[in-house]
C-alpha cells in the first residue's frame, strides 16, 4: 500500500536538527572520516544532506571525505560531482574546499585491497544452496585510510537484495566485481519476483557477511525519500540503521494493486540514463504485469544499452535464467553480473527443448533503434507513437500507466 501520508516530509530545519543530533556521536571526533553517499540514479536530497553533514562533521574531524559508492555505474566528472551534491565552483573552491568529492573505480585494481574471502561452505548456507564458490573481498582501498565511515544512503525495494542501502554501500557500492558478479547472479537465480520488497533474503546475508570483515568503524544514516522529499531518518549501525528504515520504505515504496494488467507503461525517471539503469522500470512493474501482458519500458531520452557493460549485453542478449542455467558452458566468458542484469530485464519465464517462453513481453520505447533492440532479444515501440497523457485511457480496464517508474515496487495484493 502507498502510505506516504503517514510519514510527512521531514522541513530542512526538521533535517539538521536530526542529523546534528544523530552526528554529536563522539566516534567522529577527530578522526578521519569518508561518507559514502548514492550517485544520480537514486532519489535523496543529497545537496541538503551533504551541506548538513559536513557542516556538523568539517570542523571536528581531522579530514572529511565523501565516495560515490557506483557500483559498476560510470564515474562523475567534476560538473557531475558537485551537481550531485548541490554545490556551485565558488562553495568547492572555498567553504567545502577542504572536504573530498571522491568516485569508487570498481575495475581499477590499484584502486582496490583485498580484506578477506567468504569460502565456499559460508557461500553455500548463505546462498541457501544456491551457489557454490569462494568469493574474495576486494574493496576501495581509499575505505581503509579512514578511522570511520558513515552510510549516507536510501532505502527502496531492489531487485537483487530486497531492499537496497545499509552495508550494500560496501558490497557491491566500493567493492570489486567479483563480489558484484556472484551477488548479482544469486539475485538472479532466486529472480526478482521472489526478491524484490522482501526483507531478509540471501544476498542481504551475503552482503552484511561481507561487510562484517571490514575492521574500521561502520556507522550508518539510512532514509527513506519520495519525489516528494525526505520522510525518515535511522541512525546507528548499519545493520540496525537500515533494519528501522526498512518497514518505512515498505509502506511509501510498495504500491499494491487488486489485479494484475495486460499492458503496463512504465515512463522511466529522466536519472536513468541507459537500459542498465532503467531497466528498474521492468524490476519493480513485472509483478502487476499479466501472463502474456506487455511491459513498456517508456524512455525518450536513453539511446544507449549501457554504458559500461554494452559489449557483454550485445554478446549475451536479454534471456529467461533458465535459457543461461541450461546452457552456461556458452557464457562462461560473460561476467555474471551481466548475466543477472539480462534476466531481471527479460523476467521469468521458461526455456524447454531450445524454446524460450518469457511470462511477459518486454518493449522498449526509447531512442535505442529498433534493429538493436531486436537483436537482443527485446521488442520495440516507437516511443513517437506513444501519447502519455492519453495512453491509459485508451483502454483503462487493462491498461496500467506509471510515472515516473524504477522506484515504487508494484504488486498485487495476496
Amino acid at each position: 500500500m502507498e502510505k506516504t501520508n503517514l510519514h510527512p516530509i521531514l522541513s530542512e530545519a526538521d533535517i539538521q536538527t536530526l542529523v546534528a543530533q544523530y552526528l554529536a556521536d563522539p566516534i567522529f571526533d577527530n578522526r578521519r572520516v569518508i561518507v559514502l553517499i548514492p550517485d544520480h540514479t537514486r532519489t535523496a536530497p543529497l545537496p541538503v544532506l551533504f551541506r548538513v553533514v559536513s557542516d556538523v562533521l568539517k570542523a571536528r574531524v581531522k579530514t572529511l571525505n565523501f565516495m560515490v559508492a557506483l557500483g559498476t555505474h560510470q564515474p562523475l566528472d567534476e560538473a557531475a560531482l558537485l551537481s550531485l551534491v548541490g554545490l556551485i565552483p565558488h562553495e568547492r573552491e572555498t567553504t567545502y574546499a577542504a572536504v573530498g568529492l571522491l568516485n569508487h573505480s570498481w575495475d581499477n585494481p590499484h584502486h582496490l585491497v583485498q580484506i578477506g574471502e567468504l569460502n565456499s561452505s559460508q557461500v553455500e548456507i548463505l546462498s541457501e544452496g544456491l551457489l557454490h564458490e569462494s568469493v574474495p573481498l576486494r574493496l576501495n582501498r581509499q575505505i581503509l585510510e579512514h578511522d570511520v565511515v558513515l552510510i549516507l544512503g536510501p532505502v527502496f525495494p531492489h531487485e537483487v537484495a530486497g531492499f537496497s542501502g545499509g552495508n550494500k554501500y560496501f558490497f557491491p557500492g566500493i567493492a570489486s566485481a567479483e563480489f558484484i558478479n556472484a551477488s548479482h547472479w544469486l539475485g538472479a537465480l532466486k529472480t526478482n519476483y521472489a526478491t524484490n520488497g522482501i526483507q531478509h533474503t540471501p544476498v542481504r546475508a551475503m552482503i552484511d557477511q561481507a561487510a562484517a570483515f571490514i575492521a574500521i568503524e561502520k556507522r550508518c544514516l539510512s532514509f527513506v525519500s519520495s519525489p516528494e522529499g525526505l520522510h525518515g531518518m535511522f541512525y546507528g549501525s548499519p545493520e540496525s540503521a537500515w533494519e528501522e528504515a526498512v518497514p518505512m520504505s515498505a509502506q511509501i515504496h510498495i504500491k499494491l494493486q487488486d489485479r494484475t494488467y495486460m499492458e503496463v507503461l512504465g515512463c522511466a525517471h529522466t536519472h536513468y540514463d541507459d537500459l542498465w539503469t532503467a531497466g528498474k522500470v521492468m524490476y519493480k512493474l513485472e509483478p502487476v504485469v499479466a501472463t502474456g501482458g506487455r511491459l513498456i519500458i517508456y524512455a525518450p531520452h536513453i539511446d544507449t544499452i549501457s554504458y559500461t557493460h554494452d559489449h557483454w549485453i550485445r554478446r549475451a542478449g536479454y534471456h529467461v535464467r533458465d535459457y543461461f542455467l541450461s546452457q552456461m558452458d556458452l557464457f562462461t566468458s560473460v561476467p555474471r553480473g551481466v548475466l543477472a542484469h539480462s534476466t531481471h530485464v527479460r523476467g521469468t519465464g521458461i526455456f524447454e527443448n531450445g524454446v524460450e517462453k518469457p511470462r511477459i513481453q518486454v518493449v522498449l520505447a526509447t531512442a535505442i533503434p529498433e534493429n538493436q533492440c531486436r537483436a537482443v532479444n527485446l521488442d520495440y515501440h516507437d516511443p513517437n507513437d506513444i501519447n502519455v497523457a492519453t495512453w491509459r485511457a485508451q483502454d483503462p480496464e487493462k491498461r496500467l500507466l506509471v510515472n515516473p517508474a524504477g522506484e515504487t515496487l508494484y504488486r498485487v495484493k495476496d
